[in-house]
């Protein structure tokens, strides 16, 4: 029988694949934007969005042993999704801003998830902390990127 840590870890690990669905080409747009002069550690943020994934999926976890709540699992399914579809979507459309939304939205939704697991576990809800402190930050440095290549690179 399959236990829930590997079906919640398994559906974790699907989702963020999704994430590659990109084209080489808007890769090669990606790679020619301008980025803020302090942004010195883009080479960390995909070992970033592991440890935030790792402890979204702990978080998940735990809340499936506390209560079993089907409509929680949906909606860090859908904070999942939107995370990931940040990056297909800002290259696909070649549009900064709306990988902005994409994050913003985000993280919204990470802090009305934070909220409502906490009335099941604290450690859940702490295990959201690491989304809620980036989630900010890498829509704050994509808004950035959008104020430096408003005029665009096609």
């Amino acid at each position: 029988m399959i236990k829930s840590w590997m079906a919640i870890g398994g559906v974790t690990f699907v989702i963020a694949l999704l994430a590659n669905v990109v084209r080489p080409a808007d890769v090669k747009w990606f790679r020619r934007l301008r980025r803020p002069n302090w942004l010195s550690f883009e080479a960390l943020i995909p070992l970033i969005w592991t440890v935030v994934f790792i402890c979204g999926g702990w978080s998940a976890y735990i809340v499936w042993q506390q209560a079993q709540s089907w409509s929680t699992m949906t909606a860090y399914i859908l904070l999942e999704l939107l995370i990931v579809a940040y990056t297909p979507a800002t290259l696909w459309f070649r549009n900064l801003m709306l990988g902005t939304y994409l994050g913003g939205s985000g993280t919204v939704l990470g802090l009305i998830l934070t909220l409502w697991v906490s009335r099941f576990s604290g450690w859940a809800a702490i295990l959201l902390i690491p989304y809620l402190l980036w989630s900010p930050v890498g829509t704050w440095i994509t808004w950035r990127m959008h104020r430096l290549n408003k005029a665009g690179i096609n």
